[in-house]
Formats: C-alpha cells, structure tokens, sequence
C-alpha cells in the first residue's frame, strides 16, 4: 500500500500544477472551503519525502515518487530543495550486472541536519551530562549509565520479543519495538540471517561522542535475541543506518543461557 502524502499533478502545456489535496471550488460558482496556502502543501509534503528518506533510504527518485505517489518531477523539487538546505545529500546507486553506458542511478539520503527535523532533543545538555560523569566517576560510570539506559528502552518489550524462540522473528518483534520508541527500525532477509536496521538514532549525536551507548545496545540486542549479534553501521559514524546482523541459529550456549531466565 502507498503512503498516502500530499499528491501533486505535474506540469500541463499552459496549465500550472495545482496540488491534487487542494479542495476544488464548486462548479455552481458557489464558496468552497478555504484552500490550504500552497506553502503548508509544499511543506507537508517536504516533511513526507524527507520522513520517507528516514525510514527507507537511500531512495532514488522514482523510488520515492512510486511510495508517495506523486509525480517525479514532484518529487526532484522537493529533494532538490532539500540538498540545497543541506538535509540531504546523494551518492550513486551499487551498479547490478555487466557495466553499461550512462550515469549510475542517483540516491537520495538525509543528513545529520536532516535528521534533526525528527527530534534531536537535548544532545548538548546529555554530552555534557555525560562527559561530567566521566570525569567525575570514569568509564564504568559512563558504561553502566549507557547500560541502564538501553534496558529501560528494551525491557518493557521483553516478553513480545522472547516470546518465540526463532531469531528472525524475535529480530521482527524488536523491531516493532524499536519503531515505538522513535528508532524506524525494520528487519530485512540477507543470506542466512536477518538485518535489523535503524533508520533514526535520537541520541545519534551523543553516542558519536560516547560509543558506549552503541555498544551496549549491540549487547542488549544478543541477550534479547538469544544469539550473538554484529553492529555492521551506525549512524553515529556517519553511515545511513544502524544496521546489525542477526544469524538465523542460535549458538547452543546462548539458547541454554535463555532457557534458564
């Protein structure tokens, strides 16, 4: 199913576009309803290609047109305007196949600055937080804080993620789990496992600085899951997403340890 946007017609010979959500005036000449100003339109439907980038990019062009359903020319002026405010950037398409003639497809991806549309609340006040507590209670403060912080995220999930004993569909449920608190994850097939990937990081800002909230997540992640796991991205280091690999078996000593909790 599309997302349902803000939806655009492109441009006919003489005829200037006009947003398809836009109420249209009765024919009888009779007022209508006050039209939306083609600003919060516009906006509207910036913020919906800007969240679509979020949660599924790199995304080319068409790619975003076909999810929204707009048109591609649409869809270029609203990534174009967010390359130009720096919300975006682009990088060329993997190529699949025998090299041929022409450009790689572009893809589309948001920026830090991007991401900041989708709440980066706080991140000064928690760095320093955070490096206060280091220099006041070291390293195994910061650890056990980062800790702390990642088990009040999982474990009111805890039972609808343990519930099967299956990797990929524990990876499915911690996903869902994820997205409700604000991290746009998903799960993916790849080879002989699952990628779990997480298209937003709220506090991408302070684990760039304090790897520890990264690492105890990845560690979170394998107790929850009941298999050892490995963090292949994050976007704390500048990647698309935080992306970890979930193997379709459990070790046999990771499924005695969760057999007895």
């Amino acid at each position: 199913m599309k997302k349902q946007g803000a939806r655009e017609t492109g441009e006919q010979a003489g005829v200037r576009p006009v947003p398809a959500d836009l109420p249209a005036q009765p024919a009888s000449g009779a007022p209508g309803p006050p039209a939306a100003p083609a600003s919060s339109v516009e906006g509207r439907t910036r913020h919906e290609v800007a969240r679509l980038l979020l949660e599924q990019g790199p995304l080319s062009a068409v790619a975003v047109a076909e999810e929204l359903g707009i048109s591609p020319t649409a869809v270029r002026r609203h990534l174009d305007a967010l390359v130009a405010d720096h919300e975006a950037e682009t990088r060329n398409a993997p190529r699949r196949g025998p090299r041929g003639r022409g450009r790689p497809a572009k893809l589309f991806l948001l920026t830090e600055q991007g991401r900041a549309r989708f709440g980066h609340a706080y991140d000064d006040l928690a760095v320093s937080a955070i490096r206060f507590l280091a220099e006041h209670a070291g390293e195994e403060a910061v650890r056990a804080f980062a800790e702390r912080r990642v088990a009040s995220l999982v474990e009111p999930h805890r039972d609808a993620i343990t519930r099967s004993g299956d990797p990929a569909t524990r990876a499915e449920a911690l996903a869902t789990a994820l997205t409700r608190e604000g991290y746009a994850a998903s799960t993916r097939r790849v080879g002989v496992g699952e990628q779990l990937c997480q298209h937003h990081c709220p506090v991408a800002h302070v684990a760039a600085e304090f790897p520890q909230l990264c690492e105890a997540e990845t560690e979170a992640f394998a107790e929850l899951l009941g298999t050892h796991v490995q963090r292949l991205a994050t976007i704390a280091r500048g990647d698309a997403a935080c992306t970890t690999h979930v193997p379709a078996d459990s070790p046999p000593g990771m499924q005695e340890s969760h057999r007895r909790t």
